[in-house]
């Protein structure tokens, strides 16, 4: 249920199609509510932003990252070891430091009485 004024977590989900360039396009974002028993990811695939990064790109390995973000995030069973792991535990391996193609932003903290709607608030602006 919803409170007023929970604490959450969130971070940027980012794919760095060339990491040695740094360059990357915002795919989607990570949302944590421990109050709120909340920790959804929600990403969209721009392909044509991808390529316009790097024209090869393997698209088809990324968008099996992002699943695989997303099934951690709901403790799924596809989601393998990681998705078993306690709610703020996954938040905290899917947000950790990584220099690969899929990354996240540094973890950003906020206020919200619904977890969800911030979720989609989020994505509308960071990720479009």
């Amino acid at each position: 249920m919803p409170g007023k004024n929970d604490s959450f977590e969130y971070a940027v989900i980012r794919v760095v199609p060339k990491v040695e360039r740094e360059e990357f396009v915002n795919v989607g974002v990570v949302v944590f509510c421990k109050a709120q028993k909340f920790l959804q990811t929600k990403w969209l695939l721009d392909e044509n932003k991808l390529r316009a990064l790097d024209g090869k790109t393997d698209v088809d390995m990324i968008r099996m990252y992002l699943q695989a973000f997303e099934q951690i995030s709901v403790g799924s069973k596809d989601g393998g070891d990681i998705a078993k792991l306690p709610m703020a535990e996954r938040f905290r391996w899917l947000t950790a430091t990584r220099s690969t193609v899929v990354q996240t932003s540094k973890v950003h903290p906020g206020l919200c009485d619904d977890a969800n709607q911030k979720l989609e608030k989020l994505f509308a602006d960071l990720v479009g």
